[in-house]
């Protein structure tokens, strides 16, 4: 039996990393489990990718260890392993059929077939193609050798919302046939999509589990005004943890009469509801937390 048939397929023990004075990642302990899509989530500078770095054993660990498919990260693991780096791991100046054939070399896999809707640029330079395309190109390449686990670092920052629904059937399809997937998202209708959330701020791990369980006991207001540029450069200039979604404003663990009198003090008419509040604002608010400890 493979290591991804059961149990856990990523792992890692009271892991931190350390840049000289600087720690990136701070005693972190989580895992992945085989046929489980778990999401990791935290502001940039959160110490996510560096995590991801040590669990392939890419960048050794200052304390703690890390395990995937059943033991520690080597060459011959990552061999079975699937990854998309932030940067796609593709070259640049070649093209997608001899990028496709460079990755195949590598593993020691079949060269895979273009799916209909990408036969068309084979010769054509990866560097010349729109992002959401080389994104297809990477996941087909990571997963050319069938890999019993897969690490995605944002696989789908900056395509458009088709390309990124499309890049999820693909990855609930390695879930399903089960393979483990860790993924990196900023954005939060993905990260719905996963079968269990990890939080990242200040390089810890500070919630897991389902969206309730990593909200926790953050609470949110809404700001319901037709002046909501004024609201906001109001509230932000007040210190609040204020968020624009769209032309919406929100305020995440305020006091309502607080928020109020800021309002009030601005010359902005608002009405302002308590609603529930979502896994951005619980990062906002402990990304805040994280830097007020650093700087305090």
């Amino acid at each position: 039996m493979t290591a991804s048939a059961t149990g856990q397929v990523i792992e890692a023990v009271d892991v931190t990393r350390r840049f000289g004075s600087f720690t990136a990642v701070d005693d972190v302990s989580m895992h992945v489990e085989a046929g489980e899509v778990v999401g990791l989530l935290g502001a940039n500078g959160a110490g996510k990718t560096t995590l991801m770095r040590m669990l392939l054993g890419l960048l050794p660990t200052s304390e703690g260890r890390t395990r995937i498919l059943g033991g520690s990260p080597s060459r011959a693991r990552r061999r079975r392993v699937g990854y998309v780096p932030q940067n796609l791991g593709l070259y640049r100046d070649m093209t997608v059929r001899e990028n496709l054939e460079f990755v195949s070399a590598t593993y020691g896999s079949a060269v895979p077939p273009l799916p209909d809707e990408l036969s068309a640029f084979a010769r054509v330079l990866v560097g010349d193609l729109p992002l959401g395309t080389q994104r297809q190109i990477a996941f087909l390449a990571a997963l050319s050798h069938a890999p019993e686990a897969v690490l995605l670092d944002e696989p789908t920052s900056g395509v458009d919302a088709l390309s990124r629904a499309r890049l999820w059937d693909t990855i609930r399809g390695q879930s399903d046939a089960g393979v483990g997937v860790l993924v990196t998202t900023h954005y939060m209708q993905e990260a719905q999509q996963c079968d269990r959330l990890l939080l990242m701020a200040g390089g810890r791990l500070v919630a897991q589990g389902s969206e309730a369980d990593v909200i926790g006991s953050t609470r949110a207001l809404a700001v319901r005004t037709g002046d909501w540029a004024a609201a906001f450069a109001a509230l932000n200039a007040s210190g609040a943890a204020v968020i624009l979604d769209g032309r919406a404003v929100r305020v995440a663990d305020a006091d309502r009469d607080e928020i109020a009198r800021v309002l009030r003090e601005a010359d902005v008419d608002a009405e302002i509801d308590a609603v529930p509040a979502t896994i951005e604002e619980r990062m906002l608010v402990l990304a805040r937390e994280a830097k007020a400890a650093t700087t305090g």
